[in-house]
C-alpha cells in the first residue's frame, strides 16, 4: 500500500475514533440531564450548560458523519 493510502487509512480510523468518542459523550450528557431534570433543586445554569455542551457534540457528530459519507456526485 502506498504512504498516502495509509495516510487515508490513519485519518479515517482517527475520524471514526473521535466519532464514537462523541458519541458516547452525547450518550453521557443525555443521561446526567436526564436525571438532573427530575431533580426539583436543580442548578438550571448547569443544566443550560449541559445542554448547550450536548448541541456542541451534535453538530461536532454531524459534521463528522458527512466528513465520512462519500461524495455521491464524484
Amino acid at each position: 500500500m502506498t504512504e498516502s493510502g495509509d495516510n487515508v487509512d490513519r485519518e479515517l480510523f482517527r475520524n471514526i475514533e473521535k466519532l464514537r468518542q462523541l458519541r458516547i459523550e452525547h450518550r453521557d450528557l443525555d443521561e446526567v440531564i436526564a436525571r438532573l431534570t427530575m431533580d426539583i433543586h436543580v442548578n438550571e445554569l448547569q443544566l443550560k450548560r449541559l445542554k448547550k455542551r450536548k448541541l456542541v457534540l451534535k453538530d461536532q457528530i454531524m459534521h463528522l458523519e458527512s466528513q465520512l459519507i462519500p461524495d455521491l456526485n464524484a
